[in-house]
């Protein structure tokens, strides 16, 4: 199965996050279901391509690609029938993950930048579930000011929740020995606190203030457990603690 599934197991819960709050706020539709699909499916149909660029053996990598391209290729058929729109938002995904590539065959896939893109690639899908829900059959996506204030403030929350997720879980495991790691990973916590009132009060008052809980216990658990020595599991479940508290804020303030 390993060459089925990539080993980064925390970027699961990175593809179901912004899913999740984009349907928060997104009109229901099964499209919302295929988007799911071809969304997630997609991450281990790109560890089969990049494998196949750059592995010793890139045989091994042959079937799991194959297996996966008949996942997402039906659901991306679905949805670019569906909405045409959809394929400007392909291309500019393939764009950043040439990104991906460059870095997968310098064998660096965890560099901070290439890690950045991922976390942008992420916060898009909560707009781009959003306007899946709100667009028409046509080759012109939902216009920007028709969409939501929500949605926008969704978009930054997933953004300023994966970014701080990246820095604080590299300052625990790869860059544990690199103090900046754990520095810029305090900062975000703490910045992200305000920001996050701000959000609340472009959702609405008093609704939106649910959204600064999530943002004041990932502030917690920056500096409580910034320093230690944990197993990748125990962080791992920490972070995704996080996140399900992110989701809850968001369900919370659309009731």
């Amino acid at each position: 199965m390993s060459n089925y599934l990539p080993p980064q197991h925390g970027a699961w819960a990175f593809l179901g996050l912004p899913l999740v709050l984009g349907a928060t706020v997104a009109t229901a539709t099964p499209l919302t279901l295929v988007v799911a699909v071809a969304w997630v499916a997609a991450y281990p149909l790109s560890y089969a391509a990049l494998g196949l660029v750059r592995a010793r053996h890139p045989a091994r990598f042959r079937r799991p690609f194959a297996v996966w391209l008949a996942v997402v290729l039906p659901a991306v058929a679905v949805l670019v029938v569906s909405r045409p729109w959809l394929v400007w938002v392909g291309l500019g995904y393939l764009v950043l993950f040439a990104v991906n590539l460059r870095y997968a065959r310098r064998n660096d896939e965890r560099d901070l930048v290439n890690d950045l893109v991922f976390v942008a690639e992420c916060a898009a899908m909560v707009a781009v579930t959003w306007a899946v829900g709100a667009g028409e059959r046509s080759w012109s996506p939902p216009a920007s000011d028709t969409a939501p204030v929500r949605m926008w403030v969704l978009v930054i929350v997933c953004a300023l929740v994966l970014l701080g997720a990246t820095l604080h879980v590299k300052s625990l495991i790869r860059e544990r020995r690199d103090p900046r790691y754990a520095q810029a990973s305090k900062v975000i916590a703490v910045v992200s606190v305000p920001a996050s009132v701000t959000l609340a009060a472009w959702w609405g008052w008093p609704q939106g203030a649910w959204l600064v809980v999530p943002f004041l216990a990932l502030a917690a658990r920056a500096f409580l457990v910034g320093g230690r020595s944990m197993r990748p599991g125990a962080i791992g479940m920490i972070e995704l603690t996080g996140f399900v508290l992110v989701v809850l804020a968001a369900v919370l303030s659309s009731s």
